[in-house]
């Protein structure tokens, strides 16, 4: 890649423009004409360091979601992930350094689809799912700066579920399944649902003032452009103290993800999750060691998490698929 390439993975993770020609806007601003920014994030694309231009959806609004791990026997791992990703609300995987191995999001347009799913893998795989569903987000905006010196995102704020419409959610599947590279691609996404440009645009307004759309933008696969260090930090942290600790380990900088899960009694006591990712070990480990003398993490028991393998990494399953 070079300056340019670099340029549209670091500056354009989110705050895409809502405009009729948006990538005629991020010409303008990297210096270069609208037809060259779609060449290269279709090559960025096709190369497999961009996942797609589109948005993220905030889990368990216009879907249902949750993070899942199975303890898989090391001769299985790749059938029993390739068994894994062939279900179609699966939409990210890794194999991860514990027991607990093969870890993965599975997503569904509502709660009865997602336990189904989660039934299927079970059955299919003969091994016990351990589901962990989101209870609370501190930050859960991935789009942190690829240069400079890390800097803390921006601590989750509330949204507001009731700009949500029912004829949202296949707009909203086709920003979680990517924007087309095209000139006018919300004059496409229109044509394809029936509606006007403004219609779409008015749409994506509304529910990114909402948080219901958390991130529009370029979406980096940061594994494919250096970022290959990444270490999911799980804490057990007493209810009392969830919230500072929450709230303090995702203002600091190099922590890209911070939120609650459910735990599991017997199984999973670690309800706090935090993800860092680093451009070496060594990296993800210094920022660990500064979340670690957080006082509000002081007396936290953790584990450490290293991801070695993506098998898949798509966008969310929000509309039922064909049987």
């Amino acid at each position: 890649m070079d300056a340019l390439d670099h340029r549209l993975l670091d500056e354009f993770q989110r705050d895409f423009p809502l405009v009729p020609q948006p990538f005629a806007v991020l010409g303008a601003a990297l210096g270069i004409d609208e037809a060259e920014v779609i060449a290269r994030l279709t090559q960025l694309q096709t190369a497999g360091r961009v996942a797609r231009v589109g948005g993220t959806v905030r889990p368990n609004t216009a879907g249902a979601s949750t993070l899942a791990a199975l303890a898989v026997p090391e001769a299985r791992i790749d059938a029993v992930a390739a068994l894994v990703n062939e279900e179609p609300g699966v939409n990210h995987s890794y194999l991860r350094e514990d027991d607990w191995n093969l870890w993965f999001v599975a997503t569904a347009p509502d709660a009865t689809g997602l336990q189904a799913s989660l039934d299927r893998i079970a059955a299919r795989t003969g091994l016990r799912v351990l589901s962990l569903p989101l209870l609370r987000a501190f930050n859960i905006d991935l789009g942190f700066r690829l240069t400079g010196v890390r800097t803390a995102l921006t601590t989750d704020v509330a949204h507001d579920d009731t700009p949500l419409r029912p004829a949202d959610r296949p707009l909203l599947q086709i920003m979680s399944s990517g924007l087309p590279l095209v000139a006018a691609p919300f004059s496409a996404v229109a044509a394809q649902l029936g509606w006007t440009e403004a219609q779409v645009l008015d749409r994506l307004q509304t529910l990114s003032a909402a948080r219901i759309l958390t991130r529009i933008g370029v979406i980096v696969r940061h594994r494919a452009i250096g970022w290959a260090a990444n270490a999911m930090v799980v804490w057990d942290v007493a209810p009392q103290d969830m919230e500072p600790a929450g709230r303090s380990l995702a203002a600091l900088p190099g922590v890209t993800l911070c939120y609650q899960r459910q735990t599991v009694p017997g199984l999973w006591r670690y309800g706090l999750f935090s993800m860092i990712h680093g451009q070496s070990r060594a990296d993800a480990l210094a920022v660990l060691e500064a979340a670690r003398a957080l006082p509000a993490l002081a007396r936290a028991d953790h584990r450490v998490l290293f991801s070695t393998r993506c098998f898949k990494q798509t966008g969310a399953l929000l509309e039922r698929t064909a049987a």
